[in-house]
């Protein structure tokens, strides 16, 4: 379901006459947008551009906080968005309004000339014309997909780049090689750029570092007493947020080169961060209802280095918990599950949102089941919630793609702001 207006949902659509045959990974049909476009990638207020795998987002939102806390104004550049497409760009602070974001769509629409060029290229496109339209002092970019051939990946002179932990995902994309993967992270290093890196599998970690001295990049690394450091509690839930509140402080202290952001700043960002379907306690409404006033937690992760983090903070709390979970039919699902078979978790699988590649719950079972895990196959997401509430655990847990968590705030009333 789509919680755009429909003004939105059609300028949006206007590109889908415009898709390549075959998707390649090149910055050649984005790169000819924005010359279209007047080059707005060279007026832009100083960006700190951001890949990785996981704590992407986290990280983001650590640093938005901690900027704001400031007094800065920001913009942010995020993917995919959970209910609306204007959570995808946030201007000085607000996301975009209809108006101004069907302007920007038909503006970049015009200037593409009905050339070849994906979606995310385009919204890309236009996301970039808002950001050098609108005043702010730093601009944070994720990184979409990949790195190297993302198309955020056409700023020349980053104030900063930033890589947060690089595992598997994405396969049919990036391959299932560690190496490539962190190679294709490390695409956005530039040359002479300060660029800061997450603590890192070695493998990763040795990429990053050639890459960096290759382009004679500065390269800093975050340190385990730099988490200590950060306030015992933080504002996203799980012990690896105390880590992407780290990455983010570094970060701001870097940047903070040519714009000062105090410590005070730093942890009254790490405290009031928010970042949407990240190990959220969902309110009271339609959703929690269906659990019968048992706690309802949220959580958008899809990959095997996800799942270990939410196992972990679920090893914390303690007590049984119950997951009602839906996948893409790309994802690693058996991976996924593998982290929680310690725990004695007890699964039940839905449908996906619909108008993606789901995996059948049936299948999604059988790959749970392979982990080790108790499993039901419902064929609602309103039957697994019930079914999962009449297995009496501590609390549920929704989580294993960010596209039914887009669906679950949606139904519950907390669309992002």
């Amino acid at each position: 379901m789509s919680g755009n207006s429909p003004a939105v949902d059609a300028a949006l659509k206007r590109f889908e006459g415009l898709y390549p045959d075959t998707i390649e990974l090149s910055l050649g049909r984005i790169e000819h947008a924005l010359d279209a476009l007047g080059r707005p990638q060279d007026r832009l207020p100083p960006v700190i551009h951001v890949a990785g795998t996981n704590g992407k987002g986290s990280t983001c939102a650590f640093m938005r906080a901690m900027a704001e806390a400031a007094g800065l104004k920001v913009h942010v550049f995020t993917s995919p968005h959970l209910v609306r497409f204007n959570e995808r760009i946030r201007l000085a602070g607000k996301l975009v309004e209809d108006a101004a974001l069907i302007g920007w769509l038909d503006r970049t629409f015009e200037a593409i000339g009905g050339g070849q060029i994906t979606h995310f290229e385009a919204t890309t496109a236009a996301a970039l014309l808002a950001f050098s339209e609108v005043p702010a002092d730093v601009l944070i970019l994720e990184v979409g997909l990949g790195g190297k051939y993302d198309a955020t990946n056409v700023i020349g002179a980053p104030a900063l780049s930033v890589i947060t932990p690089v595992d598997y995902d994405h396969a049919q994309f990036l391959g299932t090689d560690l190496a490539g993967i962190a190679a294709e992270k490390a695409g956005i290093i530039k040359a002479g750029r300060p660029a800061l890196t997450s603590i890192q599998q070695d493998v990763a970690d040795a990429v990053i570092t050639a890459r960096a001295a290759e382009v004679g990049a500065p390269l800093y690394r975050l340190k385990p007493h730099f988490i200590e450091a950060m306030p015992e509690e933080v504002a996203l839930s799980g012990r690896h947020q105390r880590a992407n509140a780290a990455l983010a402080a570094m970060a701001m202290q870097l940047f903070g080169q040519s714009v000062r952001i105090d410590q005070a700043a730093i942890f009254k960002g790490a405290r009031e961060a928010v970042w949407p379907a990240r190990m959220q306690r969902l309110k009271d409404g339609p959703v929690t209802a269906l659990a019968g006033g048992l706690p309802v937690w949220l959580d958008g992760g899809h990959n095997p280095h996800a799942a270990r983090a939410i196992a972990l903070h679920l090893d914390g709390l303690g007590g049984k918990t119950a997951l009602v979970s839906a996948m893409l039919a790309s994802k690693d699902s058996a991976g996924f599950f593998v982290p929680f078979a310690p725990l004695g978790v007890e699964v039940f699988t839905c449908p996906n949102a619909p108008g993606h590649q789901a995996m059948p719950p049936a299948e999604l079972a059988q790959a749970a089941s392979r982990a080790g895990l108790r499993v039901t196959a419902c064929t609602s997401f309103q039957d697994a919630m019930r079914a999962a509430a009449a297995s009496r655990p501590d609390r549920l847990l929704i989580c294993g793609s960010l596209y039914l968590a887009g669906e679950v705030l949606a139904m519950n009333g907390e669309a992002p702001e």
